[in-house]
């Protein structure tokens, strides 16, 4: 696979009513965030579907020392034309030394940020946050706000989405409602059927090779 490809790469899956897939990273060191939305009971149930967008087609904005790479939603007066069924804010955000950032966030919205590099300033009591930490956000105000005290670039993700408030329950990679529903579903995966019909006789092209050695061979 190509350094190039996968470079500031986004890649979108809706399961909806039931997807197969294989991931394997390149040969080279990489990092990569993956993240899990739910889906309201009244879409589980939907054809699947992707989609895939290059570093070229994400939508970035800037400002005063600020840049945003718009995965979901919007920030900088600028908004990502990625479709969610469920609302939600995917920020990529690099701060330069002294910059600042106050991001509007839905009232109610579950919201949290994940630090990548250095570290970042937030909320008013001023407290810093390091590099592979987390913050999660109270559901109360209409904003977030970042401040890079630090000569050093600070780069984390902002996420924030609407809650669903339906029950869980899950098993595996399967998140349904209930439990009867759980096992309608491992019924469904196991006999090939009400969205897994095609998962009988697939196949993994680039899991095969990784298996038999020959998916970095020329």
């Amino acid at each position: 696979i190509p350094k190039q490809w996968y470079q500031r790469r986004v890649r979108g899956m809706t399961a909806g009513r039931g997807i197969i897939h294989s991931e394997i990273p390149g040969r080279e060191m990489m990092r990569g965030l993956q993240l899990w939305i739910n889906l309201k009971s009244t879409f589980k149930m939907d054809e699947p579907t992707h989609q895939d967008r290059s570093a070229s087609e994400m939508v970035v904005a800037e400002s005063s020392g600020v840049k945003v790479i718009v995965i979901a939603g919007e920030a900088l007066g600028k908004k990502s034309e990625v479709r969610t069924r469920t609302p939600v804010y995917y920020l990529d955000v690099t701060m330069q030394a002294n910059a600042t950032l106050k991001q509007p966030i839905p009232e109610g919205w579950t919201t949290f940020c994940y630090i990548l590099d250095g570290e970042v300033t937030v909320g008013p009591e001023s407290k810093t946050i390091p590099a592979h930490h987390t913050v999660v956000f109270a559901r109360v105000g209409k904003f977030v706000e970042f401040f890079n005290k630090s000569s050093e670039l600070v780069r984390f993700v902002l996420i924030s989405g609407e809650p669903i408030g339906e029950p869980v329950a899950k098993h595996g990679p399967f998140v349904m409602n209930t439990a009867e529903e759980i096992e309608q579903t491992l019924d469904d995966y196991k006999n090939h059927k009400n969205g897994f019909e095609n998962a009988k006789n697939w196949k993994s092209d680039i899991g095969t090779k990784f298996r038999n050695g020959t998916l970095w061979k020329d």
